[in-house]
Protein backbone atom coordinates (compact mmCIF):
# COMPACT_ATOMS: atom_id res chain seq x y z
CA UNK A 1 0.00 0.00 0.00
CA UNK A 2 1.05 3.63 -0.56
CA UNK A 3 0.86 6.70 1.66
CA UNK A 4 1.54 9.64 -0.37
CA UNK A 5 1.38 13.24 0.78
CA UNK A 6 2.09 14.91 -2.61
CA UNK A 7 -0.33 16.07 -5.39
CA UNK A 8 2.63 15.37 -8.08
CA UNK A 9 3.67 12.37 -6.80
CA UNK A 10 -0.03 10.90 -6.49
CA UNK A 11 -0.35 11.75 -9.96
CA UNK A 12 2.36 10.06 -11.04
CA UNK A 13 1.89 6.87 -9.22
CA UNK A 14 -1.63 6.73 -11.23
CA UNK A 15 -0.80 7.21 -14.55
CA UNK A 16 -0.93 4.16 -15.98
CA UNK A 17 -4.06 3.29 -13.70
CA UNK A 18 -7.68 2.77 -15.25
CA UNK A 19 -10.18 2.86 -14.06
CA UNK A 20 -9.25 4.85 -10.79
CA UNK A 21 -11.78 4.40 -7.98
CA UNK A 22 -11.93 6.84 -5.27
CA UNK A 23 -13.34 6.75 -1.76
CA UNK A 24 -13.33 10.72 0.58
CA UNK A 25 -13.31 9.82 3.74
CA UNK A 26 -11.53 12.45 7.02
CA UNK A 27 -10.27 9.19 8.63
CA UNK A 28 -10.96 7.25 11.74
CA UNK A 29 -12.46 4.34 9.84
CA UNK A 30 -15.40 2.35 10.88
CA UNK A 31 -17.44 -0.38 8.75
CA UNK A 32 -19.15 1.79 7.10
CA UNK A 33 -16.46 3.22 5.57
CA UNK A 34 -15.02 -0.02 4.85
CA UNK A 35 -17.92 -1.09 3.34
CA UNK A 36 -17.50 1.48 0.90
CA UNK A 37 -14.04 0.80 0.27
CA UNK A 38 -15.19 -3.05 -0.33
CA UNK A 39 -17.70 -1.81 -3.00
CA UNK A 40 -14.81 0.50 -4.68
CA UNK A 41 -12.22 -2.69 -5.19
CA UNK A 42 -15.77 -4.08 -6.38
CA UNK A 43 -15.51 -2.02 -9.39
CA UNK A 44 -11.91 -1.34 -10.28
CA UNK A 45 -8.43 -3.08 -8.79
CA UNK A 46 -7.21 0.88 -8.30
CA UNK A 47 -8.86 1.99 -5.54
CA UNK A 48 -7.46 5.06 -3.80
CA UNK A 49 -8.98 6.62 -0.24
CA UNK A 50 -8.28 10.00 0.81
CA UNK A 51 -7.86 11.16 4.77
CA UNK A 52 -8.19 14.25 5.05
CA UNK A 53 -9.68 16.15 8.10
CA UNK A 54 -11.27 19.20 5.77
CA UNK A 55 -12.03 22.32 7.79
CA UNK A 56 -13.66 24.08 5.26
CA UNK A 57 -16.77 22.13 6.17
CA UNK A 58 -16.29 22.79 9.46
CA UNK A 59 -18.57 26.25 11.66
CA UNK A 60 -16.43 27.96 14.21
CA UNK A 61 -18.21 26.12 16.94
CA UNK A 62 -17.76 22.53 15.54
CA UNK A 63 -15.67 19.69 16.50
CA UNK A 64 -12.90 20.15 13.61
CA UNK A 65 -10.01 20.51 16.92
CA UNK A 66 -11.67 17.24 18.65
CA UNK A 67 -12.96 15.52 15.30
CA UNK A 68 -10.70 11.56 16.00
CA UNK A 69 -7.60 11.35 14.37
CA UNK A 70 -6.84 7.78 14.35
CA UNK A 71 -4.37 7.33 11.06
CA UNK A 72 -2.06 4.24 12.07
CA UNK A 73 -5.33 2.32 12.90
CA UNK A 74 -6.98 3.62 9.56
CA UNK A 75 -3.35 2.76 7.32
CA UNK A 76 -3.59 -0.80 9.26
CA UNK A 77 -7.71 -1.56 8.36
CA UNK A 78 -6.63 -0.52 4.77
CA UNK A 79 -4.01 -2.21 4.40
CA UNK A 80 -5.76 -5.17 5.76
CA UNK A 81 -8.32 -4.75 2.45
CA UNK A 82 -5.19 -4.63 -0.07
CA UNK A 83 -6.00 -0.68 -0.96
CA UNK A 84 -3.51 0.51 -3.14
CA UNK A 85 -3.01 3.90 -2.48
CA UNK A 86 -4.14 6.25 0.61
CA UNK A 87 -3.59 10.26 0.01
CA UNK A 88 -3.34 11.80 3.00
CA UNK A 89 -2.39 15.15 2.34
CA UNK A 90 -1.86 18.19 4.82
CA UNK A 91 -3.51 21.56 4.85
CA UNK A 92 -0.46 23.17 3.25
CA UNK A 93 -0.24 20.58 0.48
CA UNK A 94 -4.34 20.90 -0.31
CA UNK A 95 -4.80 24.66 0.40
CA UNK A 96 -1.22 26.16 -0.62
CA UNK A 97 -2.75 29.76 -0.03
CA UNK A 98 -6.05 30.52 1.10
CA UNK A 99 -9.11 29.41 -0.36
CA UNK A 100 -10.75 32.01 -1.38
CA UNK A 101 -12.49 30.13 -4.80
CA UNK A 102 -15.50 28.62 -3.14
CA UNK A 103 -18.59 27.12 -5.71
CA UNK A 104 -21.91 29.26 -5.55
CA UNK A 105 -24.37 26.17 -4.41
CA UNK A 106 -28.17 25.43 -5.60
CA UNK A 107 -30.64 26.52 -3.18
CA UNK A 108 -30.83 23.07 -1.84
CA UNK A 109 -28.03 23.33 -0.19
CA UNK A 110 -29.28 25.40 2.19
CA UNK A 111 -31.70 23.11 3.70
CA UNK A 112 -31.74 20.70 5.97
CA UNK A 113 -28.15 20.25 6.91
CA UNK A 114 -27.09 23.23 4.90
CA UNK A 115 -29.81 24.98 7.38
CA UNK A 116 -28.32 24.26 10.12
CA UNK A 117 -25.04 24.00 9.25
CA UNK A 118 -24.60 27.63 6.59
CA UNK A 119 -21.76 26.97 4.25
CA UNK A 120 -20.90 23.60 5.21
CA UNK A 121 -22.19 22.35 2.17
CA UNK A 122 -19.60 24.77 0.08
CA UNK A 123 -17.12 23.18 1.90
CA UNK A 124 -18.16 19.70 0.98
CA UNK A 125 -18.41 20.88 -2.93
CA UNK A 126 -15.10 22.71 -2.26
CA UNK A 127 -12.62 19.82 -1.11
CA UNK A 128 -14.82 17.27 -3.50
CA UNK A 129 -14.14 19.32 -6.39
CA UNK A 130 -10.24 19.70 -5.37
CA UNK A 131 -9.59 16.19 -4.29
CA UNK A 132 -11.68 15.19 -8.47
CA UNK A 133 -9.23 17.05 -10.06
CA UNK A 134 -6.11 16.09 -8.18
CA UNK A 135 -7.03 12.15 -8.30
CA UNK A 136 -8.90 11.92 -11.91
CA UNK A 137 -10.65 9.04 -10.46
CA UNK A 138 -13.03 7.18 -13.15
CA UNK A 139 -15.81 6.50 -9.96
CA UNK A 140 -16.15 7.62 -6.43
CA UNK A 141 -18.06 5.95 -4.14
CA UNK A 142 -20.13 8.27 -1.22
CA UNK A 143 -22.32 7.18 1.31
CA UNK A 144 -26.41 7.12 1.76
CA UNK A 145 -25.90 7.79 5.31
CA UNK A 146 -24.68 11.56 4.22
CA UNK A 147 -28.11 11.56 1.97
CA UNK A 148 -27.94 15.07 0.81
CA UNK A 149 -24.46 15.11 0.19
CA UNK A 150 -24.48 12.34 -2.39
CA UNK A 151 -27.14 14.75 -3.79
CA UNK A 152 -25.45 17.49 -4.08
CA UNK A 153 -22.38 15.75 -5.13
CA UNK A 154 -23.95 14.17 -7.96
CA UNK A 155 -25.56 17.43 -8.98
CA UNK A 156 -22.57 18.74 -9.04
CA UNK A 157 -20.96 16.19 -11.44
CA UNK A 158 -23.80 16.65 -13.55
CA UNK A 159 -24.00 20.43 -13.92
CA UNK A 160 -19.81 20.85 -14.51
CA UNK A 161 -19.90 17.44 -16.87
CA UNK A 162 -17.17 16.13 -14.69
CA UNK A 163 -16.51 12.61 -15.91
CA UNK A 164 -16.52 11.31 -12.81
CA UNK A 165 -19.36 8.47 -11.68
CA UNK A 166 -21.05 8.80 -8.39
CA UNK A 167 -21.64 5.23 -7.16
CA UNK A 168 -23.89 4.99 -3.67
CA UNK A 169 -23.38 2.57 -0.54
CA UNK A 170 -25.95 1.73 1.45
CA UNK A 171 -26.11 2.69 4.70
CA UNK A 172 -24.44 0.39 7.51
CA UNK A 173 -25.86 -0.29 10.74
CA UNK A 174 -25.37 -1.14 14.26
CA UNK A 175 -27.34 -4.01 15.07
CA UNK A 176 -29.88 -1.74 16.93
CA UNK A 177 -30.31 0.20 13.94
CA UNK A 178 -28.01 3.18 14.84
CA UNK A 179 -26.01 4.44 11.52
CA UNK A 180 -22.51 4.06 11.73
CA UNK A 181 -20.39 7.50 12.73
CA UNK A 182 -17.45 8.55 13.23
CA UNK A 183 -19.53 11.10 16.20
CA UNK A 184 -21.13 8.30 17.58
CA UNK A 185 -18.04 7.69 20.00
CA UNK A 186 -18.84 11.27 21.41
CA UNK A 187 -22.02 9.23 23.14
CA UNK A 188 -21.97 7.67 26.63
CA UNK A 189 -23.43 4.77 27.97
CA UNK A 190 -27.20 5.95 28.25
CA UNK A 191 -26.92 8.21 24.97
CA UNK A 192 -25.71 4.85 23.07
CA UNK A 193 -28.62 3.29 24.27
CA UNK A 194 -30.90 6.14 23.11
CA UNK A 195 -29.05 6.88 20.23
CA UNK A 196 -30.76 4.27 18.05
CA UNK A 197 -34.46 5.60 18.44
CA UNK A 198 -33.94 8.15 15.96
CA UNK A 199 -33.57 5.45 13.54
CA UNK A 200 -36.56 3.62 14.99
CA UNK A 201 -37.82 7.22 14.47
CA UNK A 202 -37.79 7.39 10.77
CA UNK A 203 -38.83 3.34 10.57
CA UNK A 204 -42.40 4.35 12.30
CA UNK A 205 -42.79 7.31 9.77
CA UNK A 206 -41.79 4.61 6.87
CA UNK A 207 -44.31 1.82 8.11
CA UNK A 208 -46.90 4.41 8.18
CA UNK A 209 -46.49 5.72 4.81
CA UNK A 210 -46.16 2.24 3.52
CA UNK A 211 -49.61 2.09 5.81
CA UNK A 212 -51.21 4.59 3.87
CA UNK A 213 -50.71 8.03 5.30
CA UNK A 214 -50.28 10.97 3.30
CA UNK A 215 -50.09 13.31 5.81
CA UNK A 216 -46.62 14.14 5.74
CA UNK A 217 -46.42 17.17 8.29
CA UNK A 218 -48.40 15.42 11.08
CA UNK A 219 -45.89 12.83 10.75
CA UNK A 220 -42.88 15.08 10.64
CA UNK A 221 -44.44 16.85 13.52
CA UNK A 222 -45.57 13.62 15.49
CA UNK A 223 -42.07 12.04 15.24
CA UNK A 224 -40.10 15.45 16.48
CA UNK A 225 -42.47 15.33 19.23
CA UNK A 226 -41.76 11.95 20.15
CA UNK A 227 -37.85 12.46 20.00
CA UNK A 228 -38.52 15.80 22.49
CA UNK A 229 -39.98 13.72 24.92
CA UNK A 230 -37.61 11.32 24.98
CA UNK A 231 -34.52 13.91 25.82
CA UNK A 232 -33.65 14.53 22.47
CA UNK A 233 -33.06 18.23 20.40
CA UNK A 234 -34.64 17.93 17.02
CA UNK A 235 -32.86 19.86 14.18
CA UNK A 236 -35.33 18.49 11.69
CA UNK A 237 -37.43 15.25 10.75
CA UNK A 238 -38.86 16.09 7.18
CA UNK A 239 -39.83 13.86 4.04
CA UNK A 240 -38.43 14.80 0.87
CA UNK A 241 -38.72 13.57 -2.95
CA UNK A 242 -35.46 11.72 -3.39
CA UNK A 243 -34.66 13.00 -6.87
CA UNK A 244 -34.57 16.77 -6.14
CA UNK A 245 -34.67 16.71 -1.83
CA UNK A 246 -37.80 19.51 -2.61
CA UNK A 247 -40.45 18.48 0.46
CA UNK A 248 -42.65 15.95 -0.88
CA UNK A 249 -46.53 16.11 -1.58
CA UNK A 250 -48.86 13.31 -0.76
CA UNK A 251 -49.24 12.16 -4.67
CA UNK A 252 -45.16 12.16 -4.72
CA UNK A 253 -43.25 8.30 -4.46
CA UNK A 254 -39.92 9.05 -4.49
CA UNK A 255 -39.11 9.78 -0.75
CA UNK A 256 -36.87 9.86 2.03
CA UNK A 257 -37.01 10.69 5.25
CA UNK A 258 -34.40 12.43 6.76
CA UNK A 259 -33.26 13.41 10.38
CA UNK A 260 -30.92 15.16 12.46
CA UNK A 261 -31.15 15.70 16.20
CA UNK A 262 -29.03 16.06 19.24
CA UNK A 263 -28.46 13.75 22.50
CA UNK A 264 -26.81 16.20 24.71
CA UNK A 265 -23.53 17.64 22.67
CA UNK A 266 -24.02 15.06 20.13
CA UNK A 267 -25.55 15.46 16.82
CA UNK A 268 -26.75 12.69 14.88
CA UNK A 269 -28.43 12.65 11.49
CA UNK A 270 -29.73 9.60 9.85
CA UNK A 271 -32.16 8.94 6.58
CA UNK A 272 -34.66 6.24 5.05
CA UNK A 273 -35.65 5.59 1.44
CA UNK A 274 -39.13 4.83 0.72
Amino acid sequence: MNIINDITALRNSLKSEQPIAFVPTMGNLHAGHLALIKQAKQLSDCVVVSIFVNRLQFLPHEDFVRYPRTFDNDCRLLSELNVKTVFAPNEKILFPTPQEFLLALPPVADTLEGAFRPGFFRGVATIVLKLFNIIQPNLAVFGKKDYQQLHIVREMVRQLNLPVEIVAGETVRAADGLALSSRNQYLNEVQRAEACNLYQTLLQIKQEIISGCKDFLTLQKNATNNLVQRGWKVDYISIHKRSSLLPAHADDVDLVILGAAWLDKTRLIDNLEI
